[in-house]
């Protein structure tokens, strides 16, 4: 698919048909994650893939934002390998993790997967449920799988604001 059809026809799936993400796929878009670039290439992400009854069912007792997708990735940070900031000690970890779930959802639509940024979970639960050891951040919770025939996007999917409104030349 053109890059530009990728980035401007996605949108966040919220209903899906009821079939796991076949291996390939989900390979594919772990891939894209993968090749993502990180601070100083430390590459902190650490992907959890759920894709089974079973692991959807835990998922369901830790969002309700879960839409019913028959796939998910938590996308997570390892706080140990985050590159620092000497100015000010912010750590690049929490936007590595955010280009690495963009590159997924790209990748997602890229090869007819429907998918949704959720941050509504609670991460306590996601550590208990999934083993989640205390270095490691949940981050960014991508529900996927294929967009059901009725999936639309939201209608204020397509309200931008105005770009002079975002964007600055020069100084604010």
């Amino acid at each position: 698919m053109d890059f530009e059809k990728v980035i401007t026809e996605r949108y966040s799936v919220r209903k899906f048909e009821n079939r796991h993400l076949e291996q390939e796929i989900i390979n594919k878009i772990i891939n894209a994650g993968h090749v993502a670039p990180t601070g100083c290439n430390f590459q902190p992400q650490r992907i959890l893939v759920l894709n089974n009854d079973e692991t959807i069912l835990k998922l369901k007792g830790c969002t309700r934002c879960h839409f019913d997708a028959p796939c998910a990735m938590l996308v997570c940070y390892n706080v140990d390998e985050s590159w620092t900031r000497q100015y000010d000690g912010a750590k690049s970890a929490p936007v590595d993790a955010s280009i690495v779930a963009t590159h997924m959802m790209l990748e997602a639509k890229n090869l007819g997967i429907g998918s949704c940024w959720v941050m509504h979970f609670d991460p306590e639960a996601m550590r208990k449920e999934f083993n989640i050891p205390e270095n490691i951040i949940p981050h960014a919770l991508l529900v996927m799988g294929y967009p059901h025939e009725s999936a639309v996007p939201l209608d204020m999917h397509q309200k931008v604001r105005p770009i002079g409104e975002v964007v600055f030349y020069d100084s604010f």
